[in-house]
């Protein structure tokens, strides 16, 4: 990326951060952001009990190799569907690559039958936050700003700086991609 982009890219950055900053609502453990679609923290995805309660069939975990939010299929047997990302919030962690896994999963999980989706990571505020707005914009074609403004009506949310940085870049490339070809 050239020089001369990034203060352009430092204002929009901003810009979606003021989206996020007009959120009112309070953190919580879980919220549904889409029908059958939740995000929430680590203590949700451990407590079986709460998740059978919600009614829970897939489970994306957007930090799989943090310590304390280990998952995997055999926590869960088979009562959900389990998919882990080993993500991590920093400055440098590139998630672009678990983006179109990530919107595949959720997708298919949605179109199952009765399926409801819990992504997470250890708050539910940036990583498992970056994968939903991704797969709202990969599936369900809204824009980021769109999507950002569709999610903080339902949870308190931060994707840290570098996380809108690739969100951003991903927003270009489908408005791109999809004024060559509307179809996509």
């Amino acid at each position: 990326m050239s020089g001369s982009s990034q203060p352009q890219d430092l204002q929009l950055i901003k810009e979606l951060e003021l989206i996020l900053d007009s959120c009112t609502l309070e953190l919580t453990p879980v919220d549904e952001v889409w029908p059958n679609l939740y995000i929430g923290n680590m203590a949700v995805a451990q407590n079986k009990k709460k998740l059978h309660k919600l009614g829970i069939t897939h489970v994306l975990n957007a930090a799989h190799s943090k310590q304390g939010s280990i998952g995997d299929q055999s926590f869960y047997g088979n009562t959900c569907v389990y998919f882990g990302i080993p993500g991590e919030d920093s400055d440098r962690f590139d998630l672009s690559p678990h983006f179109k896994r990530a919107a595949d999963f959720i997708h298919k999980a949605l179109k199952s039958k009765d399926g409801k989706v819990l992504v997470h990571c250890i708050m539910g505020m940036s990583r498992s936050a970056t994968l939903v707005l991704a797969y709202f914009m990969l599936r369900r074609r809204l824009a980021l700003r769109d999507a950002l403004r569709h999610v903080v009506k339902k949870r308190a949310i931060f994707p840290n700086q570098n996380f809108l940085s690739l969100l951003l870049k991903l927003d270009e490339q489908l408005i791109f991609k999809r004024r060559l070809c509307p179809l996509l």
